[in-house]
């Protein structure tokens, strides 16, 4: 092919593939941010004077509001590492609610 000729036909390619190329990246799906663990709590096996452990990780620090079946519930400030304890509470299914999210803990068999 002669140069003159591979000049008119490749240099408006290249220019092409310039212009193309940020828009390529532009559109192109981005990363998202390191997602938030998701957040879980466990109920123990019961202890020999009946109750159970309460504990649960992946939290906002800040309070939250615990929910029992058996009537227990009240408020728990979750630390800062994400995660709380309740020690000896009545064996039940538990719920955890922080903002508008509801935990379902894991452990409880009845």
């Amino acid at each position: 092919m002669n140069r003159r000729i591979r000049l008119l036909v490749l240099g408006p390619l290249a220019a092409a593939s310039l212009v193309a190329a940020p828009a390529a990246l532009a559109a192109a799906p981005q990363s998202s941010p390191t997602a938030v663990p998701a957040a879980t709590c466990s109920v123990s096996g019961v202890l020999d004077n009946g109750k159970v452990h309460l504990s649960g990780g992946g939290f906002t620090p800040g309070p939250a509001y615990v929910y029992g079946s058996a009537g227990f519930g009240g408020t728990v400030e979750i630390a800062q590492n994400g995660g709380f304890q309740i020690m000896n509470v009545p064996p039940a299914q538990y719920s955890v609610r922080q903002g508008g999210e509801l935990t379902q803990c894991s452990g409880f068999t009845s």
